[in-house]
């Protein structure tokens, strides 16, 4: 058993970074320092046999690295990646302080109403504070072979309202959960003209309802008694799981989610995490070089298909996607669609079937709706 009184926590293996710092000179000829964004994750860590096998996944190359603050010397990685594969914590995923720091030293760390490194109310003025937000996000990386946690720390507004929310969702799952660490670029508005800058993200494999059940992607698969866990077959590591969800949002067209759709189906994806694919399908355009022009008074239906349209027969894909979206308000999942159309078809699959019997089977789900 643990000892009581002692708080535990994971090993910290490194930083994930979104940005880094650069110097200049200046029109006067100052010399100058400042920080800038970055478009892909930066790793450090004091270890670089583990920063080799997060370049080997991610791409980059290890580099000595000694930070601006004095603090001991490190390693890092420019990797190649914006997405990261990642387990999410159930405790502590996402933490929050007003700090103010002197150098390296933290002078405060506030909850907006107690200042707890001296433990006093808090001293910065509502309207304009000293000290700055700081939200930390702790994930672990599930491809990288090391037990431990990495940590990102954001300064910015986006990140501070917007991943604290996800976090205490997450927290209600009572264990890891699978999901993706991100970044995207926000453009703001302001005064003294447009800025730039990037915010960190939280994506899990698991959609809200099923993450309250207590479905949670992330947790390992039980071992019954007398059985023993497979090491031997993990000998040789696996590269990053294929990021379904990533290639469907880049996706041009129905027709290309759809095949990604059933690539996740095949290779045996959560039901939640389909749909999450089938949601950004259908905010694709069908493909539009066979498709003459609807009817002037052709009204778009809440899948977007219009009822007028006319596919061409190479363009059954887009078809089977407009059945799967039909689909969805009739509380039918992809498998049970498919039954239902073999039986109806003489067991004739989906799959096999023309772009014309395709049309009668999507008219007629239409026709249930309404």
């Amino acid at each position: 058993m643990p000892i009581i009184d002692l708080q535990r926590r994971m090993r910290q293996l490194g930083e994930i970074r979104i940005g880094h710092v650069v110097s200049g000179v200046s029109k006067k000829g100052t010399a100058y320092t400042r920080p800038a964004k970055l478009n892909h994750f930066r790793f450090t860590s004091p270890s670089r046999e583990i920063l080799a096998s997060v370049a080997a996944l991610y791409g980059g190359e290890v580099q000595p690295w000694t930070p601006a603050n004095g603090g001991p010397s490190e390693f890092e990685v420019y990797s190649t990646t914006n997405r990261l594969p990642v387990l999410i914590p159930p405790q502590n995923a996402v933490s929050q302080w007003y700090e103010l720091y002197a150098g390296s030293k933290c002078q405060r760390r506030c909850d907006g109403v107690t200042e707890h490194k001296a433990d006093r109310p808090c001293m910065c003025n509502p309207e304009r504070r000293d000290c700055s937000i700081t939200t930390r996000v702790n994930v672990m990386l599930r491809d990288v072979p090391a037990l431990g946690q990495w940590l990102l720390v954001s300064k910015g507004y986006y990140a501070a309202v917007e991943l604290p929310p996800a976090a205490e969702l997450l927290a209600q799952a009572g264990g890891y959960v699978a999901g993706w660490l991100g970044m995207e670029e926000k453009l703001v508005q302001r005064v003294e003209g447009p800025a730039r800058f990037m915010v960190p993200t939280l994506d899990v494999e698991i959609t809200p309802a099923a993450l309250m059940e207590g479905q949670i992607t992330g947790a390992p698969a039980a071992v019954t008694a007398g059985e023993r866990p497979a090491i031997e077959a993990a000998a040789a590591p696996a590269g990053p799981p294929r990021d379904y969800l990533l290639e469907a949002k880049q996706a041009a067209t129905q027709g290309e989610v759809l095949a990604i759709f059933q690539a996740a189906k095949n290779a045996g994806a959560p039901v939640a995490y389909q749909e999450q694919i089938k949601a950004i399908g259908l905010s694709k355009p069908a493909a539009a070089q066979n498709t003459p022009p609807a009817h002037h008074d052709s009204v778009p239906d809440e899948d977007g298909a219009v009822d007028a349209e006319i596919v061409g027969d190479d363009d059954v894909e887009d078809i089977w996607f407009q059945i799967i979206a039909a689909a969805g308000p009739l509380g039918l999942t992809t498998e049970q669609v498919e039954a239902q159309f073999a039986e109806q078809n003489s067991g004739q699959r989906p799959a096999t079937a023309s772009a014309a019997r395709l049309r009668e089977f999507l008219a007629a789900l239409k026709a249930v709706r309404s």
